[in-house]
């Protein structure tokens, strides 16, 4: 029986003239990634020992100590100083003006340090907030809520996923936003919202339903709510993997008729799901990129625990098939990166609505390998793997929760897998 087999014309083809294929650093940017690799080395990494070593005396696990803001507030400081500031936002005046594939190598190195992303004003949930804000916001909601984010002087949430409902389809959303003379009145429930424990957490951007008569893609709005706006109720944390990660925490909370000002709404009534692709684009792209780091940080520990522990008469790295295993954690890693490079070189290229595929294979892709090798790295740790002794068990839920922050994995090879069956 013959078959006559007929090559699709996918989008995919290498194509040495394409411009998706060159991968490089720019020149320009070179010098500011070396100055952030010398900076986590050198300022990050040690005002990090003290920030937590002045925590560990702290009667409310909800807030932080004054000699925490204190050495963080310094090293913040001096990133200004030196011009290590806002810089994810692409081709803004607001940061350095990088181009996502530049910053694809710096995040990558923010990912290695907990807490550099945020001495840097680089941190989630407030780049993709600073960006929706940069993009789209009046002059005045810029003046009023933009201007202290992109100083560090706040902290920002953003509350989209609601428990009673399938959030992964955003047209589920059922919290409502109703226009009463000059107020949006809001009533609902959200829960896993992240950083809004956060003393400092001053602004929501909130995902409404403001029209359910219109289209499925014109029902829903985004609105700008002060986190002290009465009727705002704060439930309490919801625990990942039983943490409830204080002081910053992802909280349960209600609208109870929460009145805002007309004016808070971003960009208009009905396009909600317009600003989403402003913002979930890059902050898909940014936790790829950041978890890359954590994954090669994984490789770090579990290579040096290997070389100096021994059981059997062998180094660890040696038993079993462990070699292989080592082996293999790197070859994802650099597959991996290059998936996030193309990803983000394709959003400086096409635009982020054009790029989303791409966006969605690298989102469905790395957390769960990068999940996969922090837990090799954990069991060749043994016990200390899952204590407190190691970054380990934090690095893993952290990844692991990755699979549904920003939609869950199945959302992401379901828009890839369409775009593969609509292929000529």
């Amino acid at each position: 029986m013959k078959h006559d087999y007929v090559p699709r014309m996918t989008s995919y083809t290498l194509n040495p003239e394409d411009e998706l294929n060159d991968l490089r650093m720019s020149d320009r940017v070179r010098p500011l990634y070396d100055h952030v690799r010398k900076f986590i080395r050198e300022t990050v990494e040690p005002m990090s020992v003290e920030f937590y070593r002045h925590g560990e005396k702290k009667t409310d696990r909800w807030s932080f100590t004054p000699q925490q803001l204190e050495v963080l507030g310094k090293a913040k400081d001096k990133a200004k100083e030196v011009g290590l500031w806002n810089f994810f936002l692409p081709d803004a005046e607001t940061g350095e003006g990088l181009k996502n594939l530049d910053y694809a190598y710096i995040a990558a190195e923010l990912g290695k340090s907990p807490l550099a992303s945020e001495t840097m004003n680089c941190s989630a949930p407030d780049t993709g907030n600073m960006e929706v804000l940069e993009r789209v916001g009046t002059k005045a909601q810029k003046e009023k809520w933009l201007k202290p984010l992109l100083n560090g002087e706040i902290r920002s949430a953003y509350a989209m996923t609601e428990p009673n409902v399938a959030s992964s389809d955003a047209k589920n959303i059922s919290t409502t936003a109703k226009l009463v003379g000059d107020e949006w009145v809001i009533n609902g429930e959200k829960y896993y919202i992240s950083g809004l424990g956060d003393p400092r957490c001053k602004i929501m951007i909130v995902m409404v339903k403001t029209n359910p008569d219109a289209p499925p893609s014109k029902q829903q709005s985004q609105i700008l709510v002060p986190k002290d706006t009465p009727g705002v109720e704060i439930i309490g944390p919801m625990h990942v993997f039983g943490h409830d990660h204080a002081p910053r925490g992802h909280m349960h909370l209600r609208f109870n008729n929460v009145r805002v000002p007309k004016d808070n709404i971003l960009l208009g009534e009905g396009r909600g799901f317009e600003i989403s692709q402003v913002r979930l684009g890059p902050g898909r792209i940014h936790h790829c990129m950041r978890t890359i780091g954590k994954a090669e940080k994984a490789l770090d520990l579990m290579v040096s625990r290997g070389l100096t522990r021994e059981a059997f008469g062998k180094k660890i790295a040696h038993l079993g098939g462990n070699l292989q295993i080592i082996a293999q954690a790197r070859c994802e890693i650099e597959a991996m990166r290059l998936m996030v490079l193309k990803a983000a070189k394709a959003m400086d290229v096409l635009g982020n609505k054009d790029a989303r595929i791409w966006v969605s294979m690298v989102k469905a892709m790395v957390p769960e390998r990068a999940a996969k090798i922090i837990d090799q790295a954990i069991q060749m740790h043994g016990a200390t793997g899952i204590s407190q002794w190691t970054p380990l068990a934090e690095m893993y839920t952290d990844v692991r929760h990755l699979r549904f922050a920003d939609g869950p994995d199945e959302v992401h090879w379901m828009v890839v897998g369409r775009h593969e069956l609509s292929m000529p």
